[in-house]
C-alpha cells in the first residue's frame, strides 16, 4: 500500500506514544508516576456535567449547526470581548471537536506546498505536524531568556521571517515550557507580523492557568485584529479533555474558508457538549481558580525538591508544565526514567528542544515527591 508523502512525514505523537507505555507497564502490574500527560487530574465541575444531563434529557443529540451552536458562539465571543477582543462577533467563531481541530483547520485554510509556517521552541509536538500535513515548511526560533523569563528573541525571529512566511504560531502561556510572554515581547511579535504581512495564531488554551497576570491577548494589539486566528477551548481551564470542545476565532473571510473544511470534515461538536460548554463560560469559575491554586502549590513543591537536588529552574508562569535539564540524549533519558524508575516523562527533543524533560505536574503532591524520589534513586537527578 503507497502513502502519501504528507503523512510519511509525520511522526506519531510523542506525548501519546509515551502515555501508551505507561498504560502497558500499568496493565502489567507496575507503579507507574505518570509525568508525561497534558490533562488535568481533575474532574469535570459538577454544573458543566449538570448541564450535558440536561442537554441530553431535552433530546439535544442531533446534528447542531456546523459551526456551532447559537448560545456557545454567543458566550465565546462574549468571553473574547471581556479579553478586549471586542471586534469578535459570533459570526467570527467556529466551534470545533477540540482546539486541535480548530488549530489543524487554520493550518489548512492558509498554507500550502512552498509557504513556511515559523514555530517558536519548545514547541508543542503537534505545531509541527500540522505544518507537515499542510504541506508547508517550517522555520523554527529558540526561544531565549529575558529577564528570567522565556521569550521570543526577536532578532533571530526577524532573521527567520522573509517572502515565505505565511504563518506564526504563538502560544503563551506555553506548551511545555509554561512561559508567559510580556506585553512588550508580543509587541515585537505584532511589529514583525505586520512588517512581513503574516497571519498569526494566539494558541491561548492554557490562558486561564497562570500564576502571574494572564498574557495580553495578542489580537488587541493594534494591527492585529484583520492577521489574528485566536484558539482557544475548554479541555484544560475546565478539565474536560475528553469533552472535545474548542474553538478558532478570526475574521471572517477565514471562517468562511476554515468552514468548509468543517463541515466536510467533523460535522460539527456534539451537540450536547456545546451545551455543556455554554455552562462552563457562564457559570461559576470557582472551580478554576481552585485547581489553579492546587496546581501553583504542585510547582512551587516540584521546584523545591529539584532545588533540593541541586537542580535550578525557574518556576513556570503558567500551564501545568516544567523543562528539567537532562542528559544530551533527552530520549534515552526518558526510557531510563520509564524503564526504571517507572516516571513517565517526555523527551523536549518532541518539542524542539533537545537536552531537555517535560513534566507535567498534574498529579498530586505526593506522587510528585514519590516520582522525584525515584528519579534520584535511579541516578537520574
Amino acid at each position: 500500500m503507497n502513502f502519501t508523502d504528507r503523512v510519511e512525514r509525520v511522526e506519531p505523537s510523542a506525548t501519546l506514544a509515551i502515555s501508551g507505555r505507561a498504560s502497558e507497564l500499568e496493565a502489567d502490574g507496575v507503579d507507574v508516576v505518570d509525568l508525561s500527560v497534558g490533562e488535568p487530574d481533575f474532574d469535570t465541575p459538577a454544573h458543566i456535567v449538570e448541564a450535558a444531563e440536561v442537554a441530553l434529557e431535552a433530546g439535544h443529540t442531533g446534528y447542531p449547526p456546523s459551526n456551532g451552536i447559537p448560545a456557545l458562539r454567543e458566550a465565546v465571543a462574549e468571553y473574547l470581548n471581556g479579553l478586549g477582543l471586542d471586534f469578535y462577533g459570533p459570526s467570527n467563531v467556529i466551534v470545533t471537536p477540540g482546539a486541535k481541530q480548530a488549530l489543524y483547520e487554520t493550518f489548512q485554510a492558509l498554507v500550502q506546498a512552498g509557504d513556511e509556517v515559523v514555530l517558536l521552541d519548545p514547541a508543542w509536538v503537534s505545531y509541527e505536524a500540522m505544518a507537515k500535513l499542510a504541506d508547508a515548511d517550517l522555520s523554527r526560533v529558540d526561544l531565549a531568556p529575558h529577564d528570567m523569563q522565556l521569550e521570543p528573541a526577536l532578532d533571530d525571529l526577524a532573521e527567520a521571517m522573509g517572502s515565505k512566511t505565511k504563518l506564526l504560531v504563538v502560544n503563551t502561556p506555553g506548551n511545555p515550557s509554561g512561559a508567559v510572554y510580556s506585553d512588550a515581547a508580543l509587541e515585537g511579535v505584532r511589529d514583525l507580523a505586520v512588517d512581513h504581512d503574516v497571519t498569526v495564531i494566539s494558541d491561548e488554551i492554557y490562558r486561564e492557568i497562570t500564576y502571574v497576570d494572564p498574557p495580553t491577548s495578542l489580537g488587541t494589539l493594534d494591527g492585529m485584529a484583520e492577521r489574528t486566528v485566536t484558539i482557544n477551548g475548554f479541555s484544560k481551564a475546565y478539565s474536560m479533555t475528553g469533552w472535545r470542545l474548542g474553538y478558532l476565532a478570526a475574521p471572517e473571510e477565514l471562517v468562511a474558508q476554515a468552514g468548509k473544511l468543517h463541515s466536510h470534515s467533523v460535522s460539527s461538536a456534539a451537540n450536547f457538549v456545546q451545551h455543556a460548554g455554554v455552562s462552563a463560560l457562564s457559570g461559576p469559575q470557582g472551580p478554576v481558580r481552585e485547581m489553579v491554586e492546587a496546581f501553583e502549590a504542585r510547582r512551587d513543591l516540584l521546584v523545591s525538591l529539584l532545588g533540593e537536588r541541586g537542580i535550578d529552574v525557574n518556576p513556570p508562569e503558567g500551564a501545568f508544565y516544567l523543562m528539567l535539564p537532562v542528559d544530551d540524549d533527552d530520549a534515552a533519558w526518558c526510557e531510563r526514567a520509564i524503564g526504571e524508575a517507572h516516571v513517565a516523562t517526555v523527551p523536549g527533543s518532541a518539542f524542539g528542544t533537545p537536552g531537555y524533560a517535560r513534566i507535567s505536574y498534574a498529579n498530586s503532591q505526593q506522587r510528585i515527591r514519590t516520582a522525584v524520589e525515584r528519579l534520584d534513586d535511579a541516578g537520574l537527578l
